[in-house]
């Protein structure tokens, strides 16, 4: 499915509404259009509403178009380089998978404090977004959990709400379907804390061929019982609609369906997966089409643009000199800052995920899950 936020505006019709109102013209050694990937639902709409929306304002004559295909950014770019036909100018993936496509020569590799703009005292990009720079193609976003979500309305009575992610295996106290998402990473990291493994041996157990049988028959404990989705808005919707009772997704998803929708949910912060998100840059693109995206990108990951984005959503930014710009929410007008992954009352008991492991593991243990899936 693609969105179009805005219609590309004839560059005559441009010059003329800009002489009127100062804004700025379409520049001539810049592609007029992108077309940028992203995963849909609130976090789109975040991105929209703090960077995108501003940089077209400021841009007459320039259009973007969305695509929500991110879940499937690593094959389709693959397909996309193979078939000698990339139509897509900036992609938002996980860092696991910008380290996947870095690897595979499909990202651009940059030179970070020379595409983005340094914080307002003068530190250098680099020097901001610091050790989230997992990989020399990735650009980070923001940083985000993997996390569970229940309705509060179908606990048992006299029983007390989940707290433990264990509790996402236990049938017997919490019945009801479950709902997980149809890809091994996180999935199989909580098998394994839920069967015993320290967390500081999750990666090494499930780096063996016996480790990766043990994550899948925890998982079978509980197969039954789950709905399998593949796109972050699914498990909001199905707890809405009472077809699970718990289910993973990302915390932004649940922030939305808790606060915004005043949904009977609550969000289970134990084990939360700690995890980036950001842009990457298809390689070889035509040289007015990277003009036009690298002046874009430099805007949306300014210091500002990252901290407005919270406004919007409960992810923190990824630039250390966001972070104390984070305000309110910008309809509710609630302070965003304890709704965030990284708040110390949130943040107990966190898993953090390894992005190197994936990189390498992945396309592996991915066939490994999918061939249990069809059992």
């Amino acid at each position: 499915m693609k969105l179009v936020t805005k219609l590309m505006t004839p560059l005559a019709a441009a010059t003329a509404i800009a002489a009127l109102s100062g804004a700025a013209v379409a520049d001539d050694h810049m592609s007029s259009d992108m077309t940028i990937v992203s995963w849909g639902g609130a976090y789109q709409d975040s991105q929209i509403k703090a960077y995108a929306d501003p940089y077209l304002e400021m841009n007459d004559g320039v259009s973007i178009t969305w695509d929500e295909s991110s879940a499937e950014a690593v094959a389709k770019m693959r397909a996309m380089n193979e078939a000698g036909n990339v139509t897509w100018d900036l992609v938002d993936v996980t860092a696991a998978s910008a380290m996947r496509l870095c690897d595979e020569g499909l990202a651009m590799e940059v030179d970070h404090d020379e595409i983005l703009a340094a914080a307002p005292d003068g530190t250098s990009a680099s020097d901001d977004f610091g050790d989230l720079i997992v990989s020399d193609c990735f650009i980070p976003q923001i940083v985000y959990s993997t996390t569970v979500g229940y309705r509060t309305d179908l606990v048992p009575e006299g029983t007390p709400e989940p707290s433990n992610i264990c509790d996402l295996f236990d049938l017997a106290t919490y019945p009801g379907k479950r709902s997980l998402e149809k890809r091994p990473i996180n999935t199989m990291e909580w098998a394994l804390l839920c069967d015993g493994v320290a967390k500081e041996d999750v990666y090494d157990v499930l780096a063996t061929e016996e480790g990766q049988e043990q994550a899948l028959a925890k998982l079978d404990t509980i197969r039954d019982e789950v709905i399998w989705w593949s796109a972050g808005a699914d498990t909001p919707q199905l707890l809405a609609d009472g077809e699970v009772f718990m289910g993973s997704t990302y915390n932004g998803r649940l922030f939305s369906a808790i606060v915004e929708q005043d949904q009977p949910i609550g969000m289970l912060w134990d084990a939360q997966v700690f995890d980036l998100d950001g842009w990457v840059i298809p390689a070889d693109l035509p040289e007015e089409r990277l003009a036009r995206v690298k002046d874009f990108v430099k805007f949306a990951t300014d210091t500002q643009r990252l901290a407005d984005q919270a406004k919007y959503i409960s992810y923190g930014p990824a630039r250390e000199s966001s972070a104390p710009l984070v305000g309110k929410h910008a309809e509710l007008g609630i302070e965003m800052a304890p709704h965030m992954p990284t708040d110390p009352n949130n943040a107990q008991n966190t898993f953090l995920y390894n992005y190197e492991f994936w990189a390498d593991y992945r396309d592996d243990i991915d066939a490994k899950f999918q061939a249990w899936l069809a059992q």
